[in-house]
């Protein structure tokens, strides 16, 4: 009998709802994936406002899981458990998320799973069915996280390798694009653009050099960009662009790269929003052992979503992990300090 799996994802401004069927050690099938998106809320802000971003994740959740259901062809009585992220996030939106998962677990009388949605970003590889030899690494890099792992057996420890001393190289991507009057989301904008123009005409930083193998730091480069956007000539905004998202990936590819040759490792996870770059997966798998594997889930699975939520909930589900109903109650949201000192610890 298959188990349904349906995972609820609001950490930040995405609101999103999956559901996925699977049977022990057999395969994984993502039945739907509804996400409903903020960039019109936040644009105005040129950045995620997080009592708006609360107030629209209120409005969004109950639509988005009866979307997800009616996708899947299922109803609430058929689920086998609800996955939802609890950590790290923002603290409002995180609590309508896990208030919501609470409600439905506890109603219908199913497990619920507690999922950390910075190893769910890693997990989300296995909604296209990649199988990893463990131990593994993982990149994860994404608006507030850019850190490296080494995931062990069953994606239960992930022991911290490295993480950014400062800005994310997320946040790097939207601070330039905000320094260059790009709209927000500014990532996908300077991307965009730096496909146009020459990754070479500008000399931007790459901090922390090899004395410092496996820690990033970015908020030097825009510092950097703030600096050269002064100048009375600067160059065209594409060459701009190409020459500062080129300062990011070398440094990403760098330190990922000197953890990949530390390890023994089979494969390599890289997941989070930057993922999606396609300047970045270009230059990781010329850079990487010729032996080495590189997975990077689609781009629609990189940004936050509620599938990925589900993939991990899945896998602890079959270990036997969840709260059962009677002390459904008893999960705890994580603090909001935890979005930042994740950085150091997931």
């Amino acid at each position: 009998m298959p188990f349904h799996v349906l995972g609820i994802e609001s950490s930040c401004d995405e609101t999103s709802a999956a559901i996925l069927r699977f049977e022990p050690g057999g395969k994984r099938e993502l039945l739907s994936d509804v996400t409903a998106r903020q960039e019109e809320v936040h644009l105005r802000w040129g950045g995620v406002v997080p009592e708006l971003a609360s107030r629209r994740h209120l409005e969004s959740l109950l639509p988005v899981v009866k979307a997800a259901l009616h996708q899947a062809g299922l109803s609430y009585q058929q689920l086998s458990a609800v996955a939802v992220t609890n950590r790290p996030g923002l603290i409002g939106s995180l609590m309508i998320g896990v208030n919501a998962a609470r409600t439905l677990a506890f109603t219908l009388k199913i497990p619920l799973i507690p999922i950390n949605h910075l190893e769910a970003h890693l997990a989300a590889v296995l909604l296209e069915g990649a199988e990893i030899q463990f131990p593994c690494l993982g990149l994860i890099i994404s608006g507030g996280h850019t850190s490296l792992y080494e995931v062990q057996e069953g994606w239960k420890d992930f022991r911290p390798l490295g993480h950014t001393r400062d800005d994310a190289a997320g946040e790097a991507f939207d601070k330039g694009a905000r320094l260059l009057g790009l709209p927000y989301p500014g990532g996908p904008q300077v991307a965009k653009l730096a496909a146009e123009g020459n990754p070479a005409a500008i000399s931007f930083p790459r901090a922390l050099p090899a004395w410092n193998e496996t820690d990033f730091s970015f908020s030097g480069l825009k510092t950097s960009l703030a600096t050269y956007l002064q100048r009375p000539s600067p160059a065209p905004v594409a060459d701009i662009c190409a020459s500062y998202q080129e300062a990011i990936v070398d440094a990403l590819v760098a330190k990922t790269v000197n953890a990949a040759k530390r390890g023994s490792y089979r494969d390599l996870v890289v997941a989070g929003g930057v993922a999606a770059n396609q300047r970045l997966r270009e230059k990781l798998r010329a850079a990487l052992p010729a032996a080495m594997r590189l997975h990077i889930p689609a781009p629609a699975f990189c940004t936050d979503n509620g599938a990925m939520i589900a993939a991990l909930g899945s896998v602890r589900l079959e270990q036997g992990e969840g709260i059962e109903p009677e002390g459904i109650f008893a999960v705890e949201v994580a603090p909001a300090t935890e979005a930042r000192a994740a950085r150091g610890k997931h």
